[in-house]
């Protein structure tokens, strides 16, 4: 007799079959163990012996010849016919599910649970339990429990699927992977709206823990919002084979590329702890044992032991975590990873890129894998950061990072870019709209490039204190990108500054040589300054610097003094980088003496150009401020006039008085003279 309660496809009810025989023979109550061996509970002895690994059981022929076509064959082959030992230690499913079986063909009640049946279900076609023996065999109600009750269940699909990681290859042949998957996908491809099931993960933030029984009961009212990454948890949970078929199939069902992506960077930090950067949680365990005492019984048709999700069944305890995964499987999980990624940039981040191509590195992917995955990087190397670029060179004992790796990242991206835009030309010609669009999305690559500009120099300027890196390399690194990406040459100025400090043995050739990489006409005034004291750059570079800076001062007056007089049409001194090389005198290379009296005579010019325009902008604000004092409107009230005429007339009349009286004192004083004098 087989019984089963089943789960609905929306996650209705769950139970589980019990399986049990009537059958004329040998009658038992059940089986007990004594150790490690198991015995019938009969008053007849046993005749026949089972030896799986370390455990035995003592059995009868009859109960096992009339269910199994394997012992059948075993015993009747045998020579002498009276075989009482037999060792399957090949056995699909172990002691565990031997036990199962016997227990079935003893005709004693067998629970059938999502954690036992797939064991029981490659035992039982191992032990060739099929309908031609018996009607109703085993073979045949195990596949039944498994299509119509753990298919249609969320949990128990991915907890088959999670036990038939020790079943390979039987699981695999009876398609019991490939079921599983499919019923996984079609169901993480849902409606979130429609999900009733539970599932493990963060609860939305309305409700606290809810149980099964809580979601079941509560009312429509309630609305409780299934995020869209519900499933990500509960699949994060299996064996990196069967996560690579989920994912299959979820891609064929139509999934969107960014969520599997997500799904794929939640698997890798779980299971690659080293991929995770410093201070980042592991999350639940994996591959811990399975929880018996939450397996839902018949008895009370309920699934209120579910408790708190799938991870209490499935994972155990934090120890259990695969930090000691291998070396090995590792690599396998890398492998798998990046040949299961979507092939749509923006489908993962450029850092989770890059740190598993650090990893690739460091476990020696397969180099096919290690390319493709060098291209994608390449297709989003704009999002890239300067600490993500900085991957250990594990093959190598010439330099501490990889530099061969950023640049063949760099060439990747060139390519990228140069493809996207010669395709998007060759596409749109004539629309408007269309050339609208071709511009904005010139100015995004002209944007992308001017970024990863950045990125180089920033590189550039950490890997440059290696000493074990070759000029070569920096040059080629530093002049990859056109010069065009590149407004302000201050970053690579800075990259080779610190590669002269950290190489102080080079030759004057080779400093010439290093500083080429730069165009000293793109320095700010910092960088002028700056380079105009550095000692470790070569004579000739300080005279490019000061004489682009000079260059600019006498642009930029020119372009005030024709602004002043109204003048439009106005040609720059100097044009472009090879004019200003052209134009630096042959004389600079005469020597020393020669040179630095060039030098001086420079720095005494810039000086003197420096003081001549800070006068003409002092003379300017002057003049300014006359004029605004000369254009100025003065108002005045008839009152203040009218003061102002009286007090002119009154010091008028004071003075006029004042004139009268000095007149009169002296003629007072001259004419007693006069008057003497004629008298005498």
């Amino acid at each position: 007799m087989w019984d089963s309660e089943t789960e609905s496809a929306g996650g209705g009810r769950h139970g589980n079959g019990v399986l049990s025989t009537s059958k004329d023979g040998v009658q038992s109550d059940g089986f007990e163990q004594r150790g490690k061996s198991w015995y019938v509970a009969t008053d007849i002895p046993s005749d026949f012996l089972v030896q799986i690994g370390d455990v035995s059981f003592h059995l009868h022929k009859y109960p096992l010849l009339s269910r199994s076509g394997k012992m059948n064959r075993i015993i009747y082959e045998s020579r002498d016919g009276q075989s009482n030992k037999i060792v399957l230690d090949d056995l699909p499913g172990g002691p565990e599910a031997f036990e199962l079986a016997a227990k079935f063909s003893y005709g004693i009640a067998v629970d059938l649970t999502a954690t036992n049946i797939s064991g029981l279900r490659c035992a039982a076609e191992y032990l060739e339990m099929t309908e031609d023996l018996e009607e109703g065999n085993l073979i045949f109600k195990t596949e039944a429990f498994l299509s119509y009750v753990v298919l249609s269940s969320w949990r128990d699909s991915i907890l088959v699927l999670k036990s038939c990681e020790k079943l390979s290859p039987w699981a695999e042949n009876l398609q019991i992977v490939r079921r599983c998957s499919e019923s996984i996908a079609w169901k993480a491809c849902a409606n979130p709206k429609g999900i009733k099931w539970q599932y493990t993960g963060k609860p939305p933030r309305s409700v606290s823990s809810p149980r099964w029984n809580e979601m079941k009961e509560s009312s429509p009212s309630r609305n409780i919002q299934v995020p869209p990454d519900w499933w990500f948890e509960d699949v994060s949970i299996l064996r990196i084979d069967h996560f690579v078929r989920v994912i299959t199939a979820i891609k064929v069902k139509g999934m969107r590329y960014d969520m599997i992506g997500a799904s794929i960077m939640q698997y890798a930090t779980k299971w690659l702890p080293c991929l995770i950067k410093e201070g980042s949680g592991l999350g639940p365990a994996i591959g811990g044992s399975m929880d018996e005492g939450s397996i839902c019984s018949i008895s009370n048709g309920s699934s209120s032991n579910w408790k708190e999700g799938l991870h209490m069944i499935v994972a155990g305890t934090k120890e259990d975590l695969p930090a000691a995964v291998q070396t090995k499987d590792q690599r396998m999980i890398v492998e798998s990873l990046i040949s299961i990624i979507p092939p749509q940039k923006d489908s993962v981040s450029c850092s989770f890129l890059l740190r598993l191509l650090r990893m690739a590195n460091m476990l020696k992917v397969a180099p096919a894998l290690v390319t493709e995955l060098e291209k994608r990087v390449g297709m989003q190397f704009e999002q890239a950061t300067l600490a993500d670029l900085l991957i250990p060179c594990y093959h190598k004992n010439d330099t501490l990072y990889d530099v061969d790796l950023v640049q063949r990242l760099l060439e990747h991206f060139l390519v990228q870019e140069q493809s996207e835009s010669s395709s998007a030309s060759s596409s749109h010609q004539l629309s408007s709209e269309i050339k609208m669009h071709d511009g904005a999305q010139r100015g995004s690559s002209s944007n992308a490039k001017m970024r990863v500009a950045r990125l180089v120099d920033s590189y550039l300027t950490e890997v440059s204190r290696d000493r074990n890196l070759s000029l070569t390399k920096f040059q080629v690194l530093a002049e990859a990108l056109p010069e065009s990406t590149r407004t302000c040459d201050d970053g690579l100025y800075r990259a080779v500054d610190s590669y002269l400090k950290a190489h102080p043995s080079l030759t004057e050739h080779e400093r010439k040589r290093l500083c080429r990489v730069m165009d000293c006409q793109k320095l700010s005034i910092d960088a002028c300054m700056h380079a105009a004291q550095n000692e470790r750059l070569p004579i000739r570079v300080v005279v490019q610097v000061l004489f682009s800076e000079q260059v600019k001062i006498s642009n930029a007056i020119a372009n005030n003094t024709l602004k002043e007089t109204g003048e439009t049409h106005y040609q720059p001194l100097i044009q472009n980088r090879k004019t200003l090389l052209e134009g630096t005198p042959q004389s600079f290379q005469e020597g020393w003496a020669t040179a630095k009296k060039d030098i001086n005579t420079l720095k005494f010019e810039l000086e003197s150009v420096k003081e001549k325009y800070v006068e003409l902008q002092n003379n300017m604000e002057t003049l300014q401020r006359q004029f605004d004092k000369v254009t100025k409107p003065k108002q005045a009230s008839t009152w203040t006039s009218g003061w102002k005429k009286l007090s002119k007339l009154t010091k008028m009349t004071e003075i006029n008085e004042l004139g009268s009286q000095e007149t009169s004192v002296e003629h007072t004083k001259k004419t007693p003279r006069r008057w003497r004098n004629s008298i005498s």
